[in-house]
């Protein structure tokens, strides 16, 4: 099996570092460096870099390109300007979520940039063709072009800048602009999935490869996959498969917001809309323990008379917070906020409370 995984362009990078490697995706990718506390920490308190090269994109253009992606997509693109971005989701007919992604609209006319996630990368291309039928428009699959590092944390502004010899104090939230490393195209853009300010960017693999070492070499800490689950849990934001999925729509997940219900058409309105009117009887809730007891994945959720209400879909114990947090699916009347719900922890059980999604304030540039 572990021949059979892919690599992305720092594999040869993360091994020398002597980083604790794993499957992901179908990738071998860097778990951890030193330590998920230490590069937590790094994130929150000075800058850290991810390889997230695993990630797909698919580019699509053509002359429907805007009417085919505000068909597909749940956002509204036609009120994108030129070097902006949007995240919003892909949906199948019954509200059910195909992926959640960021779509950028480039500078060149009728091309999009669809930014989707490793796992669900075939899957995604082959149900934006399979809807493509009566547009105009080329689809293709660019992964492999391209490499991504995530550089992430209050000082990424200005370790990247200096880098790439660019001010990039103008680059405002979900924004991004274009330049170029010897002819070669780059693509800095101010989003992130940690909760805090920074810049993911996108290059040929070998450019890629430079802007690590550089980063590096600057004092940028490197980050595996262990602290980017911390991170973007403490942040409230979902992964794809726990707190999003083919059976958990945005309105389960408490992320209709990005569903934009004024467009005429998109696959899923109907059930969106139908869900906004009649709310489906389960939904993804914050819970915050008393104690030092660490929820993780799949453990029950329990009324107080013993019944499973629902179950934990990411938990922790936080980091930043030194408190004991969990996502959990649970049905919508036991989920109100301030509720008192417990966690089946193997043979012991803990109450805890339902609190926001968002237990870490972020720290984004306006």
């Amino acid at each position: 099996m572990e021949n059979k995984l892919k690599k992305t362009c720092l594999h040869a990078e993360h091994v020398a570092l002597g980083a604790k490697m794993s499957p992901f995706a179908g990738y071998d990718m860097p778990i951890q460096y030193t330590s998920i506390a230490e590069e937590h920490n790094a994130v929150r308190n000075k800058c850290g870099v991810f390889d997230v090269s695993h990630m797909g994109e698919i580019i699509i253009s053509g002359p429907d390109a805007e009417k085919f992606m505000n068909y597909i997509f749940t956002g509204d693109v036609s009120k994108l300007s030129e070097g902006q971005c949007i995240y919003g989701m892909l949906l199948f007919p019954d509200g059910g979520t195909v992926d959640d992604l960021l779509v950028y609209k480039e500078y060149r006319k009728d091309h999009y940039l669809l930014v989707v996630n490793a796992a669900n990368l075939d899957k995604d291309y082959r149900w934006i063709k399979d809807n493509s039928e009566g547009f105009i428009v080329n689809i293709v699959n660019d992964s492999d072009n391209w490499g991504q590092l995530a550089v992430q944390g209050r000082d990424s502004e200005a370790i990247l800048g200096k880098i790439l010899n660019q001010d990039l104090s103008a680059v405002a939230s979900f924004r991004f602009i274009d330049t170029f490393i010897d002819s070669n195209r780059v693509i800095i853009s101010r989003t992130g999935y940690t909760g805090e300010d920074g810049f993911e960017v996108y290059a040929a693999p070998d450019i890629i490869v430079d802007l690590w070492k550089a980063l590096l070499e600057a004092g940028v800490t490197p980050c595996g996959l262990g602290c980017r689950d911390t991170l973007r849990f403490e942040a409230g934001f979902p992964l794809y498969g726990h707190e999003l999925s083919q059976e958990i729509s945005p309105v389960v997940a408490g992320l209709s917001i990005f569903c934009n219900l004024d467009k005429e058409e998109f696959i899923g309105k109907d059930a969106i809309s139908a869900q906004k009117a009649n709310p489906p009887a389960k939904k993804i809730v914050g819970i915050e323990l008393a104690d030092r007891a660490i929820p993780r994945a799949g453990y029950p959720v329990l009324l107080e008379d013993g019944s499973v209400t629902g179950e934990v879909t990411t938990g922790y114990r936080s980091i930043t917070l030194d408190k004991s947090i969990c996502f959990a699916l649970v049905d919508r009347s036991a989920g109100a906020m301030g509720a008192t719900l417990y966690i089946q922890i193997h043979r012991k059980i803990f109450p805890g409370t339902v609190v926001k999604k968002r237990f870490y304030q972020t720290n984004y540039k306006k």
